[in-house]
């Protein structure tokens, strides 16, 4: 009798030891999982996107991937302060990294809780905005991405027309 007891607390204690790892393992691997890699500015150009339809880039010259950049007339800070204006206006979005010329912001879908990247960089000589939407999971976005970009052009070019 006193050996099987042994045994059982022998075994539930490497059930639990094998509970605890995998739930912390878990705990990590959701944490860690859909960190990118390939955000910010490398010698002032946005990361090109895989070759997946589940990305669009302004820098981009694979063409199922590019779009057009956004161009302003007004100033730098003008501009900017309407890209602000139209991120906090869209569901979903949560801004990251807010540097002079670089923006990182997060979109989050409702439902499933998928996280999306939005860059955004600012070129004050050219005055142009380029941009890279890409979903962080998965193959296809479902045009979600070039959508998305194309709501922020628009709604940049209405807050301009408005402003005159």
């Amino acid at each position: 009798m006193k050996t099987l007891l042994k045994k059982f607390i022998y075994l539930t204690a490497i059930i639990g030891c094998m509970v605890f790892c995998f739930l912390l393992f878990s705990i990590i691997h959701l944490f860690l999982k859909d960190l990118p890699y390939n955000l910010g500015l490398k010698n002032q150009l946005l990361s090109l996107c895989p070759k997946t339809p589940n990305c669009v880039s302004s820098q981009e010259k694979f063409s199922q991937n590019s779009i057009q950049p956004i161009t302003f007339e007004d100033s730098l800070e003008q501009a900017k302060e309407r890209i602000y204006q139209v991120i906090n206006t869209m569901r979903g979005s949560r801004i990251i990294t807010k540097e002079f010329l670089y923006l990182h912001v997060e979109f989050t879908t409702p439902v499933l809780r998928f996280i999306d990247d939005l860059e955004i960089s600012f070129d004050r000589s050219q005055s142009l905005i380029h941009l890279r939407s890409a979903s962080r999971t998965g193959y296809w976005d479902l045009g979600v991405n070039r959508r998305r970009v194309e709501t922020i052009r628009s709604e940049f070019n209405k807050l301009k027309y408005e402003k005159d």
